[in-house]
């Protein structure tokens, strides 16, 4: 009786350790990574990103649901190549960023689409309000980078733009009938991120 529950033991020990080595640990390189948008203006579109970001995925080759996703943006990091329009962005306006100071994404299940793709469902908070949305992701590869360091490489986007009346982002003008501003936003993450060595 002692000898199979110690048999046990070691098979459920052995089990736990395979999950673990399994899922392998990314932190977003902010350095070779880019969170950037788009937007409508009048007839054409402005082009904007965020300077300043954090992220970790947790991933499992062998069983990608178990995988996970979490980032957090500083929202007055709103770069769009032009000061006076980024501090508007800032303000209370849009972003508020003294009030609001990030944006959060946490994943909440991950499916497989394709050998290399999947749809990450998850909470975004911004301005606050949290709504869930879906990122289409992909995965390019991963490798040895730069002075040994293990690295990985994806790249995500919105299943659908983000409408910002839904975050409480209401700010709209019209011009003879043309809004400033669009409403929907478009969203593109391509992410370096390295490895964390396991404990």
């Amino acid at each position: 009786m002692k000898t199979s529950l110690l048999l046990l033991t070691i098979v459920a020990l052995a089990a736990g350790l395979t999950n673990v080595r399994a899922d392998e640990t990314y932190k977003i390189d902010p350095v070779h990574s880019s969170i950037t948008f788009k937007v409508r203006h009048f007839f054409s579109y402005v082009e904007g990103n965020f300077r300043k970001f954090e992220g970790i995925i947790i991933f499992n080759a062998e069983r990608p649901e178990k995988s996970s996703v979490t980032a957090k943006i500083e929202t007055a990091s709103v770069d769009t190549g032009n000061e006076k329009r980024d501090e508007d962005l800032r303000s209370a306006d849009f972003f508020d960023a003294a009030k609001f100071p990030t944006i959060t994404f946490k994943s909440k299940s991950v499916k497989r689409t394709g050998e290399n793709t999947g749809d990450i469902v998850g909470d975004l908070t911004m301005h606050g309000v949290t709504r869930e949305v879906t990122l289409h992701g992909k995965f390019l590869g991963k490798g040895q980078g730069m002075g040994g360091k293990q690295i990985s490489g994806w790249q995500l986007t919105l299943a659908e733009p983000i409408k910002r009346s839904d975050y409480g982002l209401n700010w709209s003008k019209t011009v003879e009938g043309t809004a400033v501003v669009g409403h929907d936003v478009t969203v593109t993450i391509d992410a370096e991120a390295d490895k964390v060595p396991n404990e």
